[in-house]
């Protein structure tokens, strides 16, 4: 469908300043960072609290996108782009997917709920595929935001529409209605998340129920709470375990790993059997089974593909792999849509120059092939990949429209040939469609490392960076540590998602992180908080920045910057103001200012200080005295050296605590990671990383037997004991186990039993319903980092940074 820029100014009520409104746009962005934007890209500059799209258009114009919708028009573009200025950029993407919704007639299945939407609507994608053409939300693109990028992916060919919206408080979801506009609805269930956003679990279901004002059906698990707020307009069909008179009656009987669920329904009961036992996934489940009653699906077809549910993998996950290559592995699915998400992804983790991506036949892409593939062509261009390997039948027949492509008909053809296919230094999504079975790809790819892992969770990363922006006035900067392999977490990976985000500094603690992040490709200044005198040569080699602290580290740089002749060098002024560890104090800044005095070697980026106390207002005095020093002392610099750089003295809980300190820059450190000894603060923050492991065995003692080393725990009974392979050598101290903390097991406690070894530990599962190979919680939510620094009398920091190099990172996106 083809849209111009005359056609798109009355849609969303702007005003157009510019020179070719017949221009033709086929690419909607938001991300400035995107390589997809182009020549054909309209551009919406959304602002919020911790960002304005602004910002970036002259960036943007300099790539060639020529079309923005804006609230203003910043000077330094004028006359150089085509803009459509509105009032709100965000309603006017708003106005404008509505617009495009309504162009299209054919049913729309809406999906909300607390927990279950994007299950739902992956599984009913699986269910339906077979008969229908289906445009459905990539990943969980349920927000504001994310809904009208949806609905934008529409073409003509597609027949079926699988959307999802998701709220956090009231007054949101009538504009999500307006723009998915659905004629069937699904009400998932009503849970905890979220709840702050509302006043009452009444206010959030009828906030929720907005969403289905003019469907022909909603679908829902019939209870007497939710059905109260039901307009009795809206026509239901509904299903329940305990009362027959819903639509559809279901009782259910469990097995070892399978539920076989009885369904009573217009006086015909039949069953069907789903691979999964858990309470969450069966009501998904009937769900889904629900929208197949509906749409007339007889019995055979609805047990044949219910009994075929899989568990969803909705996160795209960032591994090591073979022969230093980086694995992004999205081997679930294969899309129009989600594919242009996953290559943004890729971009945003790239860790090498070389970028490889393998793909399966893509489908439902509303789409004929040779169409399809031109343009999977041109987002593969644009995003600058250097190989494409495909698989299928159909991308094979498409394999000249792609630059150095090689195809296989089928996935046993590519293991055939991967000897050959010299996977090395580079890059690699992995993305296909299930049923091509690329997690036997992933598998060869994946670097072999033992079955603990460290899962990094980057949208925790993004929530908890745009928590402290949110802290900051307008012009502060913000620098973040990623220091000590971001505080355990993983450097690079972080380091490149702050780049993303565009955060103004990375600081690291030595030169040698900092070199690493430099040739790994990280473009952001970096400070090194404690450079040695012998790495000062390395260090201006990358154009890492040091921080100086001492006459003596000064002169020894600055001997070092003038063989070299270098010019306004960057550095950094530590002082100390009462923490005692570094910087220059009071009675030094004579002879630091004389020493710098006319220098043009060097140029002091910045002064800094640190706080000793700013997480404990017990010492509120003392922090504001560090504060006031430092406010004489920097001023003094300022003014004897005529400059004007950034001063920064806030840490984490400085940025909380003392906010009338922000001066031109703060330093986040540990909050990025989920981490605040704030009672309140904690509670707005997300868990960045889970410590899992897997049960290797399980074995029966009898009464008098023990445990371990030492014999530290002697069985007063009968005991199931399971030994979980994580030690003290992979970061978990000795003195966690003897019964002082656990693991959690099918969200059961297991308490950890005897002596904790160098690589295993013990646990009582007695009373815990498990198996081998099941997975084991470390820590993350629960326990939480925070709980297991007061439990071991210790702080959260050294946790984090105890966890050995050995265990695997493992980040993803949800």
């Amino acid at each position: 469908m083809t849209l111009t820029i005359r056609n798109i100014v009355p849609i969303i009520k702007a005003n157009w300043i510019g020179q070719n409104d017949v221009a033709i746009i086929d690419y909607i962005s938001i991300d400035s960072r995107s390589l997809q934007n182009d020549e054909n890209t309209l551009f919406f500059a959304l602002s919020g609290p911790n960002h304005d799209g602004h910002q970036y258009i002259e960036e943007l114009i300099s790539k060639g996108t020529q079309y923005f919708v804006v609230t203003r028009i910043p000077e330094d573009v004028k006359e150089k782009g085509n803009f459509l200025v509105v009032e709100n950029t965000l309603e006017a993407l708003q106005k404008f997917a509505a617009y495009y919704r309504s162009l299209f007639d054919f049913p729309i299945i809406g999906i909300t709920g607390s927990n279950g939407k994007t299950i739902i609507k992956e599984w009913l994608n699986f269910l339906l595929s077979p008969d229908y053409n289906i445009i459905r939300s990539p990943k969980s693109y349920n927000s504001q935001v994310g809904v009208p990028l949806s609905i934008l992916g529409i073409k003509e060919k597609h027949n079926l529409g699988i959307f999802e919206a998701g709220i956090s408080t009231t007054n949101e979801m009538e504009k999500l209605q307006k723009i998915i506009q659905p004629t069937i609805g699904i009400l998932s269930n009503i849970g905890s998340a979220h709840d702050e956003g509302f006043q009452s679990v009444a206010e959030k279901i009828k906030e929720k129920l907005k969403l289905f004002t003019s469907v022909k059906v909603l679908i829902l698990n019939k209870n007497k709470s939710i059905s109260a707020f039901v307009n009795p307009k809206i026509k239901t069909f509904s299903w329940c375990s305990d009362d027959k008179s819903a639509d559809v009656y279901i009782t259910k009987k469990n097995t070892d790993e399978l539920t076989v669920l009885c369904v009573t329904y217009q006086e015909d009961t039949f069953t069907i059997t789903i691979p999964f036992h858990d309470q969450a996934s069966i009501e998904n489940a009937i769900h889904c089974m629900m929208v197949m009653l509906y749409f007339g699906y007889n019995q055979k077809v609805i047990q044949t593909r219910m009994a075929q549910l899989y568990p969803v993998e909705m996160r795209l996950k960032v591994k090591n792999g073979i022969n230093n290559t980086t694995i992004i592995d999205d081997s679930y699915s294969s899309d129009f849509q989600s594919l242009k998400i996953a290559l943004d992804f890729l971009e945003n983790q790239k860790q090498h120059k070389k970028k490889t991506v393998i793909l399966s036949d893509i489908f439902q892409s509303g789409l004929n092939n040779e169409e399809l593939y031109s343009q999977v062509s041109q987002l593969i261009i644009s995003n600058k990949i250097n190989r494409v390997i495909g698989v299928g039948e159909t991308i094979s027949q498409y394999k000249n429209k792609f630059i150095n492509c090689i195809a296989f008909k089928n996935i046993d053809d590519f293991i055939t040939s991967f000897e050959n296919l010299n996977f090395e230094n580079e890059t690699i999504l992995i993305k296909g469609a299930r049923d091509f079975h690329f997690e036997e790809i992933v598998s060869m790819l994946e670097e072999k490392t033992h079955e603990t892992v460290l899962e990094i969770n980057l949208n925790a990363i993004s929530h908890n960076l745009n928590f402290y922006k949110s802290k900051l006035a307008p012009k502060t900067k913000m620098m973040v540590m990623v220091k000590a392999f971001g505080y355990g977490n993983g450097g690079f990976e972080i380091a490149k998602l702050l780049e993303h985000h565009k955060v103004d500094y990375l600081g690291v603690a030595f030169a040698d992180e900092g070199i690493s992040l430099k040739s790994a490709g990280i473009t952001v200044p970096i400070m090194v908080l404690n450079p040695e005198s012998t790495s000062f040569s390395a260090l201006i080699q990358h154009q890492l920045e040091p921080e100086i602290y001492s006459i003596k580290g000064l002169k020894a740089f600055l001997k070092i910057a003038e063989q070299k002749k270098l010019k306004y060098f960057p550095i950094h002024i530590k002082l100390d103001t009462g923490m005692h560890r570094l910087g220059f104090e009071e009675e030094n800044l004579t002879e630091l200012i004389q020493t710098l005095k006319g220098n043009e070697t060097v140029q002091i980026k910045s002064i800094l200080s640190h706080m000793a106390t700013s997480d404990d207002l017990k010492h509120d005095a003392f922090s504001k005295s560090q504060i006031a020093l430092f406010e004489k002392l920097s001023s003094q610099l300022q003014t004897s050296l005529n400059i004007k750089p950034i001063r920064h003295i806030l840490n984490t809980s400085g940025i909380t605590n003392y906010p009338e300190a922000q001066y031109d820059m703060v330093r986040l450190g540990i909050g990025l990671y989920g981490i605040s000894n704030d009672y309140e603060e904690q509670k707005e923050l997300e868990n960045v990383g889970t410590l899992k492991s897997i049960i290797s065995q399980i074995r029966t003692i009898e009464k008098g037997e023990s445990v371990g080393y030492g014999r530290r725990f002697i069985a007063e009974k009968e005991t199931i004991i399971a030994t979980i392979p994580i030690g003290y050598a992979d970061g978990i101290r000795r003195s966690w186990g003897h019964g002082v903390g656990y693991v959690v097991i099918n969200n059961i406690q297991a308490k950890i039993i005897g002596s904790i070894c160098m690589d295993m530990l013990m646990v009582d599962v007695t009373n815990i319903d498990c198996k081998e190979g099941q997975t084991v919680i470390v820590f993350g939510e629960n326990p939480t980092v925070n709980f297991m620094a007061k439990q071991l009398n210790t702080i959260p920091y050294e946790i984090l940074t105890s966890i050995s190099q050995r265990v695997k990172r493992v980040f993803f996106r949800e």
